[in-house]
């Protein structure tokens, strides 16, 4: 794969497909850390003397324009972390795109509207979906891919354009990658991974992957409750997926037939309701109150979890242990996350939710050996699937 090095980028117009999909109450940036993961990236461009044109996705407007999803507010922050103006075009390939593209400097950096506000972005139709690339490649002479948060997806802008530019991988992506092989290849064990977030059909094919590698598999967050009722036990109000309770007990008895220690809570967090004000008690996970929902795990989960990833050389962790965003629930993810802070480890938070939440609890970032920006594309990577963006980039 080739880098940044690979390169020459002075006074050239380098397309740079960035991650930059925030999350937004009305214009405010709740959570940056997928813009400040793009920076380094584009500053080394810069510093290369690019004229370098960002364009990236937020949301899913499904094709439409709707201002509810417009980057501009992202175009604002990254000059802020850039140090220098950030010019918005208010398209992705129309006019104000090609004159805003046109007008920069060598060292000058523009944002490109919404890439998804564009059908051809995310068509699966093969002869659509090249129409816009082709578009939107005619705005630069290279290409760099950097999003990794959009890597496993077989869109326009990751899939398309770089067979159609001469490209190469951002620091962001190579960095992602390295860690995604130190999680598959010549790993340090034991080999914990931690589970959790809504739905086991979301995490299917990872789950069968990983009981054929790992030595530990942790399971909390909504999934644990269809796990928990796979064994029989009674889970009251809490999110279960009833069509996949087959599912588990495959996973329940492949598990033991390898030997690898599925880890399920012990107790939970019940509470009357979905509310961050809820009335809520500690129970047995195996005896959930009929008229009760679990939200969190329960104190004695969260010390059994941190012990089984005491002794852990190599920790991939996925998906809240509860609902984080009420603080009443969040407890069982920060213990989690402390947990993995102190390990002797090489430790991985899987993007998505997991790096929201560290975020949100204020725990030091630098406390993790890596925290991905991608948490759907980590999990197909370690799933087995060949991801289209990267397979592209590899060509």
């Amino acid at each position: 794969m080739r880098t940044l090095d690979d390169l020459d980028v002075k006074g050239r117009r380098v397309l740079v497909r960035a991650d930059l999909n925030v999350p937004l109450d009305g214009e405010t940036i709740t959570d940056d850390g997928r813009i400040r993961a793009s920076v380094p990236t584009i500053k080394a461009l810069l510093d290369g003397g690019a004229k370098v044109v960002v364009c990236a996705h937020l949301g899913r407007p499904k094709g439409q324009v709707n201002p509810k999803y417009s980057l501009k507010p992202v175009a604002r922050r990254l000059g802020e972390l850039l140090g220098q103006d950030v010019a918005f075009a208010a398209d992705v390939v129309g006019d104000s795109a090609r004159s805003t593209v046109e007008s920069l400097q060598d060292g000058q950096v523009a944002l490109l509207e919404n890439l998804r506000y564009e059908p051809g972005e995310e068509s699966k139709d093969d002869a659509a979906r090249g129409a816009f690339a082709e578009q939107l490649a005619g705005l630069a002479e290279l290409y760099v891919g950097d999003g990794f948060g959009a890597v496993h997806r077989k869109h326009a802008s990751v899939y398309d354009v770089p067979k159609l530019l001469p490209h190469a991988a951002g620091g962001l992506i190579v960095a992602e990658v390295e860690v995604l092989k130190k999680l598959t290849e010549d790993l340090e064990r034991p080999y914990v991974v931690v589970l959790g977030g809504a739905k086991v059909s979301d995490k299917l094919g990872v789950i069968a992957n990983l009981l054929t590698k790992v030595d530990r598999l942790l399971i909390g967050g909504g999934m644990a409750y269809t796990f928990l009722k796979a064994q029989g036990h009674e889970v009251g109000g809490s999110l279960l997926q009833e069509d996949q309770l087959d599912q588990v007990r495959g996973f329940l008895e492949e598990a033991a037939k390898r030997g690898v220690e599925l880890v399920l809570p012990v107790d939970v967090l019940a509470a009357t309701t979905f509310a961050a004000d809820a009335e809520h008690e500690a129970v047995e996970a195996t005896a959930i109150p009929a008229d009760r929902e679990g939200l969190d795990i329960g104190p004695r989960t969260r010390e059994l979890f941190a012990a089984k990833l005491a002794d852990a050389r190599t920790v991939f962790w996925n998906g809240p242990m509860g609902v984080f965003e009420f603080d009443a629930f969040s407890g069982g993810t920060r213990a989690v996350a402390e947990a993995l802070i102190a390990a002797d480890a090489f430790t991985v938070v899987g993007g998505g939710d997991s790096a929201a939440a560290v975020r949100k609890l204020e725990l030091p970032e630098d406390g993790f050996s890596h925290i991905s920006t991608g948490g759907g594309a980590s999990l197909e990577y370690l799933e087995g699937k060949t991801l289209p963006g990267l397979a592209a980039l590899e060509e």
